[in-house]
């Protein structure tokens, strides 16, 4: 049987006057799958998200999604196709309250995000899905909190809700655990395994502990190139990887 792939890049590459932050990444993401890009420091990740979503144009190479090219489109196209990165529409307003966050970003896709002059009942026809948003995401008691009040961890899963408002097909992760104690980690892992299904996730992750909990499939980037690629078990018993973590032991920091 022939595996779907919801994202591809072939030879995918990014110079900046003459340094190669990504040198020839094929990446292929299997659809359903949760699939994490890792690596040292200074890897690429952050610089292959950044093509991926258009943030960047690439020097050479190709990005096929849901076997098209989807190269020369701009980011704005992209989201509207279904793949959404995290923070394209995820900025929190500080100020505002979790359903207020999740109210506007539910207008995106209706085209009425800026306007803010209509009258606030314009937008009551958006409370149940801005509930039940907030409901997936654990954050129903939040509602009326004002984003600045609340814990980093919801603040982050408050994130995730506005990301979740654009309907995506394919979420792209920018380190979700980021600045995380153990108990916020663990309610961010049970969330983005459960708005997982259904979906295709690639996510930049640091903490390896999230990555072998979560993930089919790790793709691990080192000096722009592709080191290697598998299952978590594979991944860490690669010695090409440990090296690149410049002698951490790859098992006893997954089960940090």
């Amino acid at each position: 049987m022939t595996q779907e792939f919801m994202l591809e890049t072939r030879g995918l590459t990014k110079e900046f006057r003459g340094f190669t932050a990504v040198d020839s990444v094929d990446l292929k993401v299997q659809k359903g799958h949760v699939h994490a890009l890792i690596g040292p420091n200074g890897a690429g990740k952050t610089t292959v998200f950044n093509l991926l979503t258009k943030f960047l144009p690439p020097t050479r190479g190709e990005i096929l999604y849901r076997g098209k090219a989807i190269t020369g489109l701009k980011a704005n196209q992209i989201a509207q196709q279904g793949l959404v990165r995290s923070f394209q529409i995820s900025a929190v307003f500080a100020n505002m309250t979790a359903m207020e966050n999740v109210r506007v970003a539910l207008q995106r896709p209706m085209g009425t995000s800026f306007h803010f002059w209509k009258s606030e009942r314009s937008l009551d026809h958006l409370n149940d899905r801005a509930i039940e948003l907030l409901e997936e995401v654990g954050l129903a008691e939040y509602a009326d909190v004002l984003t600045v009040e609340m814990p980093y961890g919801r603040k982050r899963a408050l994130e995730v809700a506005t990301t979740l408002a654009m309907d995506p097909v394919m979420m792209l992760l920018d380190e979700p655990t980021q600045g995380m104690g153990a108990e916020d980690v663990d309610r961010i892992v049970e969330l983005v395994r459960r708005v997982a299904k259904g979906r295709t996730v690639l996510m930049v992750e640091h903490n390896l502990s999230v990555v072998s909990r979560l993930c089919d499939r790790i793709t691990v980037l080192a000096r722009g190139s592709v080191l290697s690629e598998g299952n978590y078990q594979q991944v860490s018993q690669d010695p090409l990887v440990r090296e690149a973590y410049m002698g951490t032991d790859v098992d006893e920091e997954a089960s940090a």
